[in-house]
């Protein structure tokens, strides 16, 4: 069983045409627009097989976002669509992504983002 607080337990993710939504358990939402996108970051954690242990975490321009588990039924869409950005790195993507390292991967940054 996962320790994770129910409140932060996903009940839907969107992705679509105006960006990322995720309803949470609790009835809250986080969310980013691909406007205002400004980094993509696969964070992982120590965790898995039994936990979620990969997430994609997506931060926009004003501090909001949103994390996505890799495992949610979402996240090929969402995966698919970050691949089209320009300049998101695939190589740092495979890697964090076949790695069971505590380390956070930067895969996409807005090019007029803050360094």
């Amino acid at each position: 069983m996962s320790q994770e607080p129910p409140q932060a337990k996903s009940r839907s993710v969107s992705v679509d045409d105006t960006g990322v939504r995720r309803q949470l358990a609790d009835g809250s939402e986080e969310s980013v627009t691909w406007a205002e996108l400004s980094a993509v970051v696969i964070r992982v954690i120590p965790e898995g097989p039994w936990k979620e242990d990969v997430f994609l975490m997506l931060a926009g321009a004003d501090g909001n976002g949103t994390a996505v588990p890799s495992g949610d039924p979402a996240a090929d869409a969402l995966i698919e669509r970050l691949q089209s950005l320009p300049g998101f790195d695939n190589e740092k993507f495979v890697e964090a992504m076949t790695t069971d390292a505590d380390k956070a991967y930067v895969v996409w940054k807005a090019e007029n983002a803050a360094n």
